[in-house]
């Protein structure tokens, strides 16, 4: 009798070889028997790995997908904590909520107007005249929502703050474009939140559009499409002709009917603030998406570190409504500050209430440091031992795709062991604020081999309390990533970043040839300190300050608001504008 062998719905070569303890050359090999080429690193879907499997005397069967999810993240998705608590028995099907992520110019804004205007078309929405971040529309008698969100990075930004907008991803790829790296990177935040993907593929109309050359990316990606038999639904779409429209909205409704989306109506009443700005006339107007519960005109709601009685809640459309279920987006007055964008709502039962949970975050906020605590190594494998995390999230960056492809395959290799390593997002080129992002929302580690960190994403890291940690030999990448996995990672040095300034003039000086006159903008300079010096974006140079003065005075240090002077060991390529950013190396007390 065969042994029964778990697979899911697309597996990568070399993790299929590991499954039946086999050399990947043999599955390559069996594979090109069969008629297939593939390489160690390309994904094949279930019916092709079950004939391979079938070779070696095992039984292929399909991989429980929420079970596969839950033990690679150890997340569960919002709609299901905020159900875990309420009667079973009052749980009902609630609409989908819908968001859209993709490359830039792939068509994500088209694709919304065309769904918009096919709902226009059916006599429902008779004329849009507001814009409110998220609307409705009608199928078949059923309602979906969509989140009008301004990409991945706004996606994640809500799963930062504790909320999780989206039930379902609808990842727009271009038929002619296929795969480009914000595509890769929509891709990544989409998995780090467990939310089922939708591929439209759009400009299908376009006369070089190669609809079989992008699935096949796709499949590279693990997103393999379900004619080619996987579990990822890829709809050929044109936003522009207005093709595909219905079945893209039917393909929503299945999938939602697979994923078991539901809400209590009569329960607790909880939500995500979707966006909120301030009007002269009205005060503050917020866009509230309802996820479980009833939302009424006069409840008392507290969002972040804002309350209020709602003075009034309309739909989409402008239209007053005196009560909104869950999956229904409002927009509501009556909110005393404004809410930011992906923070979590809730109805409380008086406005004494409402402002002892506001007064407590904001106590909360001052006694704590500006910035949160990195989480390092030590910190996750800490965790994971303690039953916290289920395995070490990372995020991986390379100078070069051909470094980044064998980096990635050491690095899985470590996570065969009793704790697992997940590689939620790998990508040539330089780390900035979107990788940031994704890892504060994951509790991840940022790793990077021969690239630099952006200032505005060493910023945002500082903010986030996300560990970037940078290298320039790989063995010692992999080296410390197996430590931690074993505990046995010593503390590590860190760098801290205590003041930022910019170049004014620059001045000629007899001992180092040229010097920068700057003002600190931030924090302060201290003499025999590391620094960098970056023009834009680029990074152009780092070393040691050689001199620090101030009027024609050697000085220790300079704080905010002065000006001074800074000479630079062996380096006089100083222009004006470039921003110098000054940092200790210090041992991580964490």
């Amino acid at each position: 009798m065969s042994k029964q062998i778990e697979l899911p719905a697309g597996i990568v070569i070399r993790d299929l070889a590991q499954k039946i303890e086999i050399s990947p050359i043999e599955v390559i090999k069996k594979l090109m028997a069969n008629g297939v080429m593939a390489t160690i690193n390309q994904s094949v879907d279930f019916d092709t790995a079950a004939i391979v499997v079938a070779e070696y005397g095992f039984e292929a069967v399909p991989e429980a997908q929420e079970e596969v999810e839950q033990k690679e993240t150890g997340e569960v998705p919002l709609w299901r904590r905020l159900i875990a608590d309420e009667d079973a028995t009052k749980l009902v099907n609630r609409p989908p909520v819908v968001t859209i992520l993709g490359h830039v110019d792939h068509g994500k804004t088209s694709l919304l107007d065309a769904v918009r205007l096919t709902d226009v078309a059916a006599g429902e929405a008779g004329g849009i005249t507001q814009h409110i971040g998220a609307y409705q529309v009608e199928k078949k008698g059923r309602t979906i929502t969509f989140l009008d969100t301004p990409g991945h990075a706004a996606f994640t930004a809500m799963r930062a703050r504790g909320a999780q907008g989206a039930d379902i991803v609808i990842l727009v790829v271009a038929a002619d474009d296929g795969v480009m790296p914000q595509t890769r990177e929509a891709i990544a935040h989409a998995k780090a939140a467990r939310v089922p993907i939708i591929v439209a593929l759009n400009k299908i109309d376009k006369p070089n559009a190669n609809p079989d050359r992008v699935k096949q990316q796709l499949a590279d990606l693990e997103l393999v499409p379900d004619e080619w038999g996987g579990n990822t639904m890829v709809v050929p779409v044109s936003a522009k002709q207005k093709q595909g429209i219905d079945d893209l909205l039917e393909g929503i409704l299945l999938v939602a009917d697979n994923a078991n989306i539901k809400a209590n109506p009569s329960g607790k009443v909880i939500g995500t603030v979707v966006e909120a700005e301030v009007d002269k006339s009205k005060g503050t107007i917020a866009t509230l998406l309802v996820q479980n519960g009833t939302l009424e005109a006069g409840d008392i709601v507290v969002a972040g570190k804002s309350y209020g009685r709602l003075k009034a809640i309309t739909d989409y459309k402008g239209k007053p409504v005196k009560k909104a279920a869950p999956s229904t987006p409002v927009v509501a007055l009556g909110l005393n500050d404004v809410p930011a964008a992906g923070d979590v709502f809730r109805v409380v039962d008086s406005e004494r209430e409402a402002r002892a949970i506001v007064g407590e975050r904001i106590e909360a906020e001052k006694s704590q440091s500006h910035t949160k605590k990195k989480v390092s190594l030590e910190d996750l494998f800490a965790s994971v031992q303690s039953g916290e995390a289920r395995g070490l999230n990372l995020i991986v960056k390379a100078d070069v795709q051909g470094s980044l492809e064998p980096l990635v395959v050491e690095l899985q290799k470590l996570g065969q062991g009793e704790i697992g390593l997940k590689i939620l997002h790998a990508e040539a080129g330089n780390i900035g604020e979107n990788d940031v992002m994704l890892a504060s929302a994951s509790k991840a580690l940022i790793v990077g081999f021969n690239v630099q960190a952006d200032v505005a994403a060493r910023r945002l890291a500082e903010k986030e309390g996300v560990s970037i940690r940078l290298y320039e030999i790989i063995y010692r990448m992999t080296e410390d990533i197996e430590k931690a996995l074993k505990g046995m990672l010593e503390p590590d040095l860190v760098e801290k970043v205590i003041g930022r300034a910019t170049v004014l003039a620059v001045f000629p000086a007899s001992k180092l040839g040229r010097v920068a006159g700057c003002r600190v903008t931030e924090g302060e300079l201290k003499r025999n300190s590391k620094v960098r010096l970056f023009r834009g974006t680029d990074l152009v140079f780092e070393g040691e300050m050689a001199s620090l003065r101030h009027e024609k005075e050697d000085v220790r240090e300079i704080r905010t608001g002065f000006e001074c002077g800074v000479g630079f060991k062996s380096f006089h390529d100083i222009q004006v504008g470039d921003q110098l950013v000054c940092y200790v190396v210090e041992k991580n007390e964490i």
